[in-house]
């Protein structure tokens, strides 16, 4: 099964595709590391993204997409953009969609920790949650 892990922030959608074959994780390589959204953004450029991330999923046969939730109150509230960006993403046809909230993450990770370190992942250091995400949705299946 292969899962994308999406860490929104601000107005990118940081991701990482991560594949379970037979107990055995791959991640292959993206072309993409983070889409994003304009400042400034209309609704053509919303639908732009929402089409970017269709086809990026539909090419690398992604078979579900996991989320990192984000607060709405308090001191790690998620922006306006950045749910704007969850609701491009989930409206997505034909794409399985999961939220997975930072307290079902942490415990999934406590219960089965990364097999190595991150750094021997190759990826760059601001996918690090976007691959916690993608980990954690293939441990909670």
């Amino acid at each position: 099964m292969r899962i994308c892990g999406v860490e929104l922030s601000g107005s990118d959608a940081v991701i990482c595709l991560l594949h379970l074959d037979h107990g055995q994780f791959d991640m292959p390589d993206c072309r993409v590391r983070k889409l994003t959204l304009k400042k400034e953004h209309t609704r053509e450029d919303l639908q732009q993204f929402q089409f970017a991330f269709a086809k990026l999923m539909g090419d690398y046969s992604v078979d579900q997409v996991a989320i990192r939730e984000r607060m709405t109150k308090g001191k790690f509230a998620g922006g306006a953009v950045s749910f704007k960006l969850e609701a491009a993403i989930q409206l997505i046809a034909d794409i399985n969609v999961a939220m997975l909230s930072p307290t079902q993450i942490k415990s999934a990770l406590s219960e089965k920790p990364l097999p190595i370190a991150f750094s021997d992942t190759g990826l760059k250091v601001f996918q690090e949650a976007a691959f916690k995400v993608a980990y954690a949705a293939h441990i909670l299946k």
